[in-house]
């Protein structure tokens, strides 16, 4: 495979997803509702907001699958030695990038009394054990990952007596705020199942080797795709395994509807990888014969595009608490913007939150484009890699 080479429909699905992922910290940082109650809770959320939130489900999924795939493109041209050196620095990198440059973006301050470990930590840690599992035999690393997928809910109700054990097991499974005293460590992406997602994506990459022909590959990703789906179905309607959040049963279908899909994030669920990871790949066996230049763009730059993002979501919320008449320190953000109780009372209908949310697209396509072009023109420079 040619450096230069890129897969149009990954590009667009990613960029899709980046364009989702924004609709969710915008409504964070403008829906006046945000403040008072999760958008998944049954008993007072409404469909359109339901919706919004579910939507954004699909995200995480992707970005972590995506990049495991991502990682197979990148071996094409190495040695396995050489693949697990690049995941390595760019796993820290991104731990790094995490702790810092994204830190400062979501709080508006460096202060580590609370550090809070979310997505871009997951893709760091999750490439860094990549960089491991790479060397298992594909079969073995295949069947473990599946496992470790459809078995982890298993172990939900697990909690270890020990303290230490405790605060391991919170790292690997567990959404928690550990104290150590000095510090807060806030646990919103724990490892498991997340790090055996990424081998499943490394793998999936087989499909866009030049030897699988276009007719092929989509037939084959339909076939995932709708398997994958129709297991979401199968297991949700037994409510027996699978999620933490039993489907319940409601008067009214909006609720029942809302009370299906319903399924836990926070670490994610099987249901939840299931009837995420499973429309994907359905949209990826249809994407190959779709153009949409703008998404694909965004969709090559995805880690400039979250950078910016939430530095202009922060700052125009910032700009719009002053104007309604908060404080700009109340924009100054310890754990996260919609647990500040300081805001309480601020923020807008959820109609506002989609426009804001339509003016940010069009407002970073351009900037989107800029840099795509300008990575496309400078390829010889070593850290456009890294953003």
């Amino acid at each position: 495979m040619k450096k230069s080479q890129r897969i149009n429909s990954i590009d667009l699905l990613r960029g899709l997803v980046m364009v989702i992922m924004a609709l969710d910290h915008v409504r964070d940082y403008f829906h006046y509702d945000a403040f008072f109650f999760d958008p998944t809770d049954v008993s007072q959320t409404n469909l359109a907001l339901f919706g919004t939130r579910f939507v954004t489900h699909f995200c995480a999924p992707v970005f972590v699958f995506l990049a495991g795939t991502s990682a197979f493109f990148v071996g094409q041209r190495l040695q396995k030695k050489e693949l697990s050196s690049w995941l390595l620095k760019r796993g820290f990198w991104l731990v790094f990038v995490e702790l810092v440059i994204i830190k400062l973006g979501w709080m508006f301050k460096l202060d580590y009394s609370m550090i809070v470990l979310m997505v871009i930590w997951l893709l760091g840690i999750s490439m860094i054990f990549l960089a491991g599992f790479i060397h298992i035999p594909k079969k073995i690393l295949i069947a473990f990952s599946i496992f470790m997928i459809f078995g982890h809910n298993y172990f939900d109700s697990f909690h270890p007596s020990n303290t230490q054990l405790s605060i391991i097991w919170d790292f690997l499974h567990v959404y928690s705020i550990n104290d150590f005293g000095f510090f807060e460590i806030y646990i919103a992406y724990p490892l498991i199942p997340w790090i055996f997602v990424m081998p499943l994506g490394y793998y999936f990459g087989e499909l866009y080797l030049p030897k699988v022909t276009s007719r092929i590959r989509r037939k084959r990703l339909l076939q995932i795709g709708l398997s994958i789906t129709l297991a979401f179905f199968i297991i949700r309607f037994v409510t027996v395994y699978g999620d933490p959040q039993a489907w319940v049963h409601h008067e009214s279908f909006g609720k029942n509807l809302m009370s299906f899909f319903n399924v836990s994030k926070y670490p994610p669920s099987l249901l939840y990888l299931l009837v995420t990871l499973g429309p994907s790949i359905i949209f990826l066996s249809f994407a190959e014969k779709w153009n949409n230049q703008r998404l694909t763009r965004i969709g090559r730059v995805p880690m400039f595009f979250y950078i910016i993002h939430i530095y202009v979501i922060h700052a125009f919320a910032l700009l719009a608490a002053i104007l309604t008449g908060f404080n700009a320190s109340d924009m100054i953000i310890d754990v996260w913007v919609t647990e500040e109780p300081q805001l309480q009372g601020y923020g807008f209908n959820l109609w506002v939150v989609y426009a804001i949310w339509l003016l940010l697209i069009i407002g970073l396509y351009p900037l989107c484009k800029w840099y795509d072009n300008y990575k496309r023109n400078n390829r010889d420079k070593w850290w456009l890699t890294y953003l």
